[in-house]
């Protein structure tokens, strides 16, 4: 199987060509956000329904409302670190260094432990999300929409995307420091109105009972709901079992799949695919994905496939987190 740069598996259309709603997401991300044509996203654009429901929990958890920046990226790369996903831990880096925490930002690059207790507790809670709360009861709906929107996206990025893209050591320390630039420093400390993803959402689901009434439930509502529209590409047999199997994990510890637990590539590669999507989605390989990626399947059947299989696993440290309450 060839591999792009960037996409292991998919052949999105080009950024500039995009039409609709995929080409309103981009330009609201280019602007909040401040990174054209994010890979992140643009694997997505093969399902619209995936791409909206995406970009909505992580604008309105990570980047709008009234709590800490600098603390929601503590917590986003605590994620990314847990689930072993280095480009989403470069992409907080950089957003740590645009913040102007560079110290801060080259520590939790380098997984160490920030010297700042409250950043301490933050990078604990994200690594680890069925711990007491080290933020305001009010700060809930950001924080928590915040921490599962980046255990779905480490996901698809594991699984979809080239995860090392720049160099290791000192020189990456640099690269990551030069990436976060004039405009993105501006952009990041820019206060956002809520909800002004929600009208591009193209799916509605019950918002979860931790949002409260905040822009974030029904953001995680469309995307919960949008990410199950892949269990209709298994059997109900597969499904269930994808479903079983995940709720079986208990929500945090890494690599819960030993060799002998996966379904057969021949057998079911359906299921064999949701799973590791769900619960060690660095171990996707190219036999994986061309013994069940073939016609009439397509890149929109993959993208909702893995997210399914994400979906599962985010739902899954979703009641760990709030059985601990």
């Amino acid at each position: 199987m060839t591999h792009t740069r960037t996409f292991r598996y998919t052949t999105p259309e080009p950024p500039k060509a995009a039409t609709g709603v995929t080409a309103e997401v981009y330009a609201q991300l280019s602007t909040d956000l401040g990174f054209e044509a994010a890979p992140t996203f643009v694997v997505l654009s093969a399902a619209p329904p995936l791409l909206t429901g995406t970009w909505a929990v992580l604008r309105e958890s990570l980047l709008a409302g009234v709590g800490s920046r600098v603390d929601k990226e503590v917590v986003a790369a605590g994620v990314s670190l847990a689930n072993r996903c280095p480009f989403c831990v470069d992409a907080h880096t950089v957003l740590l260094h645009a913040t102007g925490e560079h110290g801060l930002a080259e520590t939790v690059a380098r997984g160490e432990e920030p010297a700042d207790p409250r950043h301490r507790r933050l990078l604990a809670w994200g690594r680890r999300m069925d711990t007491g709360r080290p933020f305001p009861a009010e700060h809930t709906p950001e924080y928590i929409g915040t921490g599962l929107a980046f255990h779905f996206i480490n996901r698809v990025v594991s699984a979809l995307l080239t995860e090392n893209m720049l160099p290791g050591g000192d020189q990456k320390d640099r690269i990551l420091r030069d990436m976060a630039d004039a405009d993105l420093s501006r952009t990041v400390r820019r206060a956002l109105p809520p909800g002004d993803s929600l009208p591009l959402l193209e799916t509605a689901g019950p918002a979860p009972g931790w949002a409260g009434d905040s822009p974030v439930g029904p953001a995680f509502g469309a995307l919960r709901t949008a990410a199950h529209l892949g269990a209709g590409l298994l059997s109900d047999e597969d499904a269930a079992y994808v479903r079983e199997t995940v709720a079986a994990w208990d929500g945090a510890t890494a690599l819960p799949l030993a060799g002998g637990d996966l379904p057969g590539r021949d057998e079911r590669p359906g299921a064999r695919l949701a799973l590791l999507a769900a619960l060690a989605p660095y171990r996707v390989t190219d036999e994986d994905v061309e013994a069940w990626l073939v016609p009439p399947r397509t890149d929109h059947c993959l993208v909702h496939l893995v997210a399914f299989g994400a979906m599962c696993a985010v739902e899954r440290v979703e009641s760990a987190l709030v059985s601990a309450g």
